[in-house]
């Protein structure tokens, strides 16, 4: 039982570490004329629009530049923890 309660605080301490660590990674997503800066955290930092979008359109391209922006920032987190050792089991 003590083991799992140390499994449990390493990993804590692990999931601290990645997410500080994914907080000074900036990810940068440019799509149908939008660009998305996020933080490793998933939030975002700052939306640029280039040119005339507006109205719907403005909307789906703002929608599919957030997406590839998440999905960059979800492949960085799993190289990060691959890099880490991965998630330990609780055998």
């Amino acid at each position: 039982m003590f083991n799992k309660l140390k499994n449990f605080k390493d990993l804590r301490h692990q999931a601290k570490t990645m997410q500080n660590a994914l907080a000074q990674e900036t990810i940068t997503a440019a799509k149908n004329g939008i660009t998305v800066i996020m933080d490793g955290n998933m939030e975002v930092q700052k939306i640029t629009i280039h040119g005339d979008l507006n109205g719907p359109d403005l909307e789906t391209k703002m929608a599919a530049a957030i997406n590839e922006a998440i999905k960059k920032t979800q492949r960085i987190m799993a190289e990060k923890m691959q890099a880490m050792g991965g998630i330990p089991s609780f055998n």
